[in-house]
């Protein structure tokens, strides 16, 4: 039996999530184990890194799965490819050391939420991005984004069903930016709660749009009160781009993450 690591790209729009539940319509990952199966030959169990929302995509995502037939890298990569849905790709995949696995190992992870700000809504990109037609002042956003980096209780920003054994969470970088009618928040954190990132981007967007002061992000996070915190921004804006591992593992890194300066040791068991 080999243990095998795969990157994965996909469009969140038409599933219900990553993870398989009895009932619960399309998901990545029953796809996912359905399309390895049958290069396999055998049924697998897939994990990954990060457990996305309906409607959430992905680019970086990292799965792994256990086999023990034989095939070379790029039969496995033409393979499972050739039996996935249009909307889900795998971009890479590599034998790993029996030990690794795509969640606990993980040191940290990145998000990107993605706003189009302009005065009307876009037709093409109506499910990559969160349209927000008001003017929104990014320096706002990121004097507020200061008062959340670091190590801090986020039960404000956690959804009510969140199970995560504790709500404390060390934000290491918040980075915003515009690029033309585009505002970006990538988020990294050793882990992330139920909704942390769209509770964030909720609350950052009030912020910019001038709704709230700055110092409103403290109050929320000081406040540790879900109810407290704003709106959950829409799942579509969201992206799963990037999980850091050890060097040892000699994981690939996708071009843009936000990685410089974390120590390569192993993080959170956290989602």
């Amino acid at each position: 039996m080999a243990r095998f690591a795969l990157g994965l790209e996909y469009d969140g729009t038409a599933f219900m999530g990553w993870q398989r539940q009895a009932h619960a319509g399309r998901t990545v990952q029953a796809c996912l184990e359905s399309a390895i199966a049958k290069v396999a030959d055998h049924p697998v169990q897939a994990g990954c890194a990060g457990r996305t929302d309906a409607g959430v995509h992905a680019t970086g995502q990292v799965v792994h799965f256990d086999s023990p037939s034989r095939r070379d890298p790029r039969g496995w990569l033409l393979g499972i490819n050739s039996n996935l849905p249009q909307d889900v790709a795998v971009r890479w995949i590599k034998q790993v050391p029996d030990d690794f696995h795509a969640r606990y190992q993980a040191i940290a992870r990145q998000y990107r939420y993605t706003i189009l700000n302009r005065v009307t809504r876009s037709a093409v990109l109506r499910t990559l991005a969160t349209w927000v037609h008001q003017p929104i002042d990014e320096a706002r956003m990121r004097a507020a984004a200061g008062y959340l980096l670091g190590e801090h209780d986020f039960s404000a920003f956690r959804a009510v069903e969140c199970q995560a054994r504790t709500p404390v969470r060390r934000l290491h970088c918040l980075e915003i930016r515009r690029s033309g009618d585009a505002v970006y928040l990538d988020v990294v954190a050793d882990g992330f709660l139920h909704h942390m990132v769209r509770n964030i981007a909720g609350v950052l967007i009030d912020i910019g749009t001038g709704k709230q002061p700055p110092l409103w992000a403290r109050n929320v996070l000081q406040g540790r009160d879900r109810t407290r915190g704003g709106i959950t921004a829409p799942a579509q804006g969201l992206c799963f781009v990037a999980v850091l591992y050890p060097d040892s593992y000699a994981i690939p890194r996708p071009h843009g993450a936000l990685f410089s300066g974390l120590t390569a040791t192993r993080g959170r068991t956290a989602g």
